[in-house]
């Protein structure tokens, strides 16, 4: 990444974290923060690249701390002569080109995912932020029996708790009380059947599992999902929301031996890091 670029967009971002105090205390953090950076680089294989992943899901928000953005959809072109890499990557069916969706409620932080680690602020539990960065999808999951999708699915039921009580030996973990018992679950608040738990919500009737934080470091962010929103425009403690007929739309689209991918960014760190990443063009959506 361009080291000027760089520099601006650690600011821009850690403003937020130190907003009013002296310009110099941000100086001095990247002077000690920017080598960690290139070492990071240095070994990262990069997915996008990769000819295991076939699918694409992106996110734009307009900065770090909005609520909502845009989701695009795209799909790898097996074309070997294509000279630049954003024209691997070539938009979905026209059903599901783009649409809005919502965001954590307090905007994006980095998360911890196929990306190489990143200097800024970074997602910790309870923080109301969706993880940004490059991550694979999981397993689709739901209220119902079944549900068209090419992904695998996994019907929930009462007793599926995802654990985001940090402590907890089964933190950011799917676990089912009977087998775990009740004691294990205490204090989550992501019963996974939220119509039975929480007054009929429907936002986990259909859902799809991001996989961040995989080795479930405690307290650096939990069950993350892409999730039927509770009502238009209304943001997330840290996941991604979207109507029921887009998440319809992208299920039906997605194939698990695609090995989809799920990226969020800011626009500023999308046009940054477009040429590093390698990532789609998304000016002519």
């Amino acid at each position: 990444m361009n080291i000027i670029k760089e520099t601006y967009l650690l600011l821009n971002q850690y403003s937020e974290k130190y907003k009013g105090r002296n310009l110099a205390v941000g100086l001095i953090i990247l002077a000690f923060i920017m080598p960690t950076t290139a070492f990071a680089y240095a070994s990262w294989k990069n997915p996008l690249t990769s000819t295991e992943h076939q699918q694409l899901i992106l996110v734009i928000t307009d900065n770090w701390q909005v609520n909502n953005g845009n989701l695009y959809t795209f799909t790898k072109q097996n074309n070997n002569q294509k000279e630049n890499q954003d024209q691997v990557w070539q938009k979905s069916a026209s059903s599901i080109l783009s649409t809005k969706v919502t965001v954590g409620k307090k905007g994006l932080a980095w998360g911890i995912g196929l990306h190489p680690k990143q200097q800024g602020v970074h997602k910790v539990e309870g923080d109301g932020k969706a993880p940004a960065g490059i991550f694979s999808l999981g397993n689709a999951f739901g209220y119902l029996d079944n549900i068209l999708t090419g992904l695998t699915y996994q019907a929930m039921t009462k007793n599926d708790f995802c654990i985001d009580v940090k402590g907890s030996p089964y933190y950011n973990q799917l676990v089912n009380s009977s087998i775990v018992g009740e004691k294990a679950i205490k204090g989550s608040t992501e019963g996974m059947r939220r119509d039975i738990h929480y007054k009929g919500d429907q936002r986990y009737k259909k859902g799809i599992f991001v996989k961040h934080n995989e080795e479930n470091i405690d307290a650096a962010g939990s069950c993350i999902f892409m999730h039927v929103w509770k009502d238009k425009g209304i943001p997330t403690s840290g996941c991604t929301a979207m109507t029921e007929q887009n998440m319809d739309s992208i299920l039906a689209w997605l194939d698990t031996d695609k090995n989809p991918l799920y990226i969020a960014l800011p626009m500023a760190q999308y046009q940054a890091l477009k040429s590093q990443w390698f990532l789609p063009e998304i000016a002519d959506y």
